[in-house]
């Protein structure tokens, strides 16, 4: 016999599962590692004029570009998955979870103009051999 569910429980009474620690065997977790961010400082910084700087860090750019190839989706569901997920915002080097975005739709454009795709392609390798 079926049994009608109980109403939709509150958000507010929804624990997360992580309870507020990430765990360390998340493959996002695992290619943050992984990823010599600082050697990729150095390519990102010379995408740019002498003495300029980058309104973004290079661990963001390279990180919305590692998503974006992975999940193969548009700009703006690069930033709407990041806002939805701590995992992602651990990988972007991002402190403390937040639904504010430092960036939006139109600087992951501006990301995937600078950073090719080949550029990116080995690190959306090693992130699908944690599975």
């Amino acid at each position: 016999m079926y049994r009608a569910r109980e109403k939709q429980m509150s958000i507010y009474d929804y624990l997360p599962p992580y309870h507020g620690e990430l765990s360390g065997r998340n493959r996002w977790v695992l290619l943050a590692e992984a990823i010599d961010w600082d050697r990729f400082e150095q390519f990102y910084s010379e995408l740019f004029a002498p003495g300029g700087k980058a309104a973004i860090s290079a661990r963001i750019a390279l990180g919305c570009r590692v998503i974006q190839l992975h999940y193969r989706v548009s700009d703006r569901e690069v930033v709407s998955l990041v806002k939805e997920s701590p995992y992602l915002q651990y990988f972007l080097g991002l402190e403390t979870f937040s639904d504010e975005m430092p960036f939006s739709a139109r600087t992951v454009a501006r990301f995937r103009t600078r950073i090719p795709d080949k550029a990116v392609r080995p690190a959306v390798r090693l992130l699908r051999s944690f599975r």
